[in-house]
């Protein structure tokens, strides 16, 4: 074996051991960066989404606080979506078309993260009026919802479409949220635990729940990383 040539070497293998471990690392990173969800502002959503009173923001758009009530009558608010991952959508009870396939993959999602605490599920009906307690009660049970995972909520007509159109921006329609408005929309949005929107997804496709999956891993991979 020729010494000789180690000894002369052993400079180079030494800068070359140096550089991987921080070139590895460093390029590591900057792929991980690269693969980090968009945070969605107004501007960057289809503006016929996006309420007029909206359309100027450029950043650090949140969505606002709100107060509802779930299918045992409880008061939820944002805070009890504190630090937490989670998914909302817009529906009513007696919907017998997109509903019914938006329950269904909610479903399937909230058993695929049942025994994750990072991630919530929220619901808003779009008939609240018609969608009492004990009407959501009924449906949370018949679509298996889980208590403090999953809830179904209903609340004032005004302050629901608010939030449809001013912070998840969910429906295409205009209105006012008063009593001849009505919105229907399948969209699935994805919320981080800074309550900035990272996702839309389409609630009645399978593939759609595919790529909601993928974007949560992404998701808890960048806050694993902080």
């Amino acid at each position: 074996m020729d010494f000789k040539f180690f000894k002369k070497s052993l400079p180079t293998l030494i800068f070359l051991a140096v550089f991987s471990a921080i070139a590895i690392p460093v390029f590591y990173h900057l792929l991980k960066v690269d693969k980090k969800l968009k945070v969605f502002n107004p501007v960057d959503v289809n503006p016929k989404l996006v309420d007029e009173t909206m359309l100027h923001v450029q950043k650090n758009h949140k969505i606002a606080d709100f107060k509802l009530t779930n299918q045992n009558g409880e008061t939820i608010t944002n805070s009890d979506y504190k630090n937490k991952i989670y998914i909302a959508d817009f529906f009513f009870t007696r919907c017998k078309t997109i509903c019914i396939a938006m329950a269904y993959n909610m479903n399937e999602l909230q058993e695929y993260y049942k025994n994750d605490d990072d991630i919530m599920f929220l619901s808003h009906s779009v008939t609240p009026v018609m969608d009492s307690v004990s009407v959501l009660k009924e449906y949370a049970i018949n679509k298996g919802a889980i208590d403090g995972k999953w809830n179904v909520t209903t609340g004032p007509k005004k302050h629901i479409y608010e939030l449809a159109r001013k912070s998840y921006f969910a429906v295409l329609d205009e209105g006012d949220g008063g009593e001849d408005d009505f919105i229907h929309t399948e969209q699935f949005v994805l919320v981080d635990k800074e309550r900035r929107i990272r996702g839309y997804y389409d609630g009645t496709e399978k593939e759609d729940m595919e790529k909601l999956k993928k974007d949560i891993f992404l998701l808890k991979e960048e806050y694993a990383t902080k």
